[in-house]
């Protein structure tokens, strides 16, 4: 989009940005880039990132009749035991994970919380285990990140509270 001023061109921004939000994209993003070019510049530099949804979100989906909640519920046998659904419970009622079982929480902590449900449903293969059901790649990698942050000890700990 080109625009004569910098006001038309935020606020067709803001206009763009409050279609988006009232449509519910707000919570799932991907990138677009903000490109700022002052009048007779000569280098042009990125000033900021919005991120935004590519895809609608499931409630969208659903309204649309795009719902797969068959695919969305379906859990593999390991995490859908009894032992299994009490943990989910829990997270879900602690919100780290929503009512399809997709984690609400960042890629490290997510790797934290299915650690700590694989070592309490012995779960053997927990990184394919959860990277097949959350669609995710090298999540041991996120665990071993996690455990250099300060906050992993908080959730860790946490987490152990809440599971008892």
């Amino acid at each position: 989009m080109n625009y004569n001023n910098d006001e038309d061109s935020l606020d067709e921004l803001n206009r763009l940005l409050e279609r988006l939000h009232q449509a519910g994209y707000d919570q799932h993003f991907s990138h677009l880039q903000i490109v700022y070019v002052s009048p007779g510049a000569q280098h042009v530099d990125k000033i900021e990132t919005q991120r935004i949804e590519a895809r609608p979100p499931t409630h969208l989906q659903r309204a649309r009749g795009e719902d797969n909640s068959e695919k969305a519920n379906s859990l593999p046998n390991e995490l859908c035991t009894e032992a299994a659904m009490v943990l989910w419970r829990k997270a879900q009622e602690a919100g780290y994970v929503d009512e399809n079982f997709q984690p609400t929480i960042s890629r490290t902590l997510s790797a934290i919380l299915a650690f700590e449900m694989a070592v309490r449903l012995d779960i053997t293969e927990k990184w394919k285990t959860f990277e097949g059901l959350w669609n995710r790649r090298n999540m041991y990698r996120d665990y071993y990140k996690a455990l250099n942050m300060q906050q992993a000890l908080t959730f860790q700990d946490e987490i152990k509270r809440i599971f008892r």
